[in-house]
């Protein structure tokens, strides 16, 4: 499902919904694709995810044969420059077609840095790194931002059924379900 974007960038729900599908695939799951699911929903007045979100969804398994559907609420996309950082929250529902019931729901405050490291120069060197990491974080691509928060937020949902850990991965133990995290352009 297409997020539902409650924050006061208007482009998050792109970001997001065009890069959820890579951490599930990987994990074992078939995906459709986001862009066909968005035309197809799009044509058929169903965009507006939170129309669907406590109703009932058995049509989505009618017409994509899906066996879950996922809602991801986007509740806050701000960045800072000053602080280098872009602070994204966001929270993931997954949802039975045929039953409604929640069967994975996480919240994550997300702490994307930008910063710039440098060492030495005095104040002068911390001026020029203060105006690279200002700079880095208002150039920095949100499509980046988006896919750290996704691949983290899934890097431990279990494995699904065309995954070669399918089945055998119910012992691992799980993240929390509110989490914060400080990531950085390191992690992929």
């Amino acid at each position: 499902m297409p997020p539902i974007n409650k924050s006061t960038n208007v482009e998050a729900k792109e970001y997001f919904h065009s890069t959820l599908n890579v951490p599930l695939a990987n994990a074992g799951y078939y995906v459709i694709p986001p862009f066909l699911s968005m035309e197809i929903l799009k044509k058929e007045s169903a965009y507006d995810s939170e129309l669907f979100l406590n109703g009932s969804l058995n049509k989505f398994g009618e017409v994509f044969g899906a066996d879950v559907a996922l809602f991801t609420i986007i509740n806050k996309w701000d960045k800072s420059a000053l602080a280098s950082k872009i602070y994204v929250e966001v929270e993931y529902i997954l949802k039975s077609i045929s039953t409604n019931e929640i069967i994975y729901q996480r919240k994550g405050n997300i702490t994307y840095d930008t910063s710039i490291a440098s060492s030495g120069g005095g104040l002068a060197g911390a001026l020029v790194s203060m105006a690279a990491s200002a700079i880095n974080t208002a150039a920095t691509n949100y499509m980046v931002v988006a896919r750290a928060a996704n691949s983290y937020t899934f890097k431990d949902i279990p494995s699904g059924k065309y995954s070669p850990d399918y089945g055998t991965d119910g012992d691992l133990p799980a993240g929390l379900k509110d989490f914060s995290v400080r990531l950085n352009s390191n992690y992929k």
